[in-house]
């Protein structure tokens, strides 16, 4: 297996806080150390580093305290970038951030017509672009992804609130493998993905529960909340390295691994 180097961009935790509840992760009763926050996502960091990947950083904004969640700033492919509409009102100051730090960066800029939470309901799996729909993403915005990126887009029905973004439920391995917890998702979307992917990985609903397949790949190495033993066995049984973080801080809020990372693929448009 051969790893492709990455160039992501992730949001340090500065003002990382759970003082609403918009998923079923989220309690504003429950304690939150912020400084153990920051040193779980600075060992996040340092393991991409470690695996020759390029890290960037967006400035954090005082009370955006899910910015952190950098996939869901946008949707990057091609040097390409897709801006975000936040189903949400406590989190819609994050998009103009995000968007800003694109357009710096000199990616050609699109901006959403519906709702859209980028790459937490955007995953590019080979030549398709799978689409996850039923709480966050509107559908509706699934035919702009493809006008815009040139993918044949898959819906991908959720069915689970845990499992409120399609990051949360699938991860993509390589180009021709996904892992993904069935239950998630509709049956429709259930007999979609075992056409699609007959290989798959099957996680377990207490891997899930872990925030296991909010995992990020490079081909080679899955990086995965350590929590996730049994699905960190199957991986490796399959050829995969696996890295276990313990992100169980940033859990409180609904995110892990892949919801602090988003890739940025680089295109002619991108500097």
């Amino acid at each position: 297996m051969d790893a492709t180097s990455q160039r992501l961009l992730m949001c340090r935790p500065t003002y990382f806080a759970v003082d609403y509840a918009i998923n079923p992760w989220m309690d504003p009763t429950a304690p939150v150390d912020p400084a153990l926050a920051v040193r779980q996502w600075e060992q996040l960091r340092q393991t991409y580093l470690d695996l020759g990947h390029t890290v960037e950083e967006i400035t954090p904004v005082p009370g955006l305290p899910d910015m952190v969640f950098a996939a869901n700033g946008g949707t990057v492919i091609d040097g390409k970038a897709m801006a975000v509409q936040f189903r949400d009102p406590q989190r819609a100051d994050e998009a103009p951030a995000y968007r800003a730090w694109f357009e710096d960066a000199g990616f050609e800029m699109y901006d959403p017509k519906h709702v859209n939470e980028g790459e937490g309901d955007v995953l590019l799996a080979g030549d398709h672009l799978l689409a996850g729909t039923g709480f966050r993403t509107a559908h509706a915005s699934h035919a702009q992804l493809q006008e815009v990126f040139g993918y044949p887009v898959i819906t991908m029905q959720l069915v689970d609130p845990r499992f409120y973004h399609l990051d949360t439920a699938l991860t993509v391995l390589d180009e021709q493998t996904v892992a993904y917890l069935p239950e998630a998702f509709s049956p429709g979307s259930q007999a979609v993905l075992r056409r699609l992917f007959p290989d798959a990985v099957h996680a377990t609903m207490a891997d899930a529960e872990v925030l296991g397949l909010n995992a990020v790949s490079d081909g080679r190495h899955v990086v995965l909340p350590a929590q996730a033993t049994d699905l960190a066995a199957k991986l490796r049984d399959r050829g995969y390295e696996t890295i276990g973080v313990d992100l169980s801080e940033l859990r409180k809020a609904g995110g892990g691994p892949k919801c602090c990372t988003l890739r940025l693929r680089q295109g002619k448009a991108s500097k």
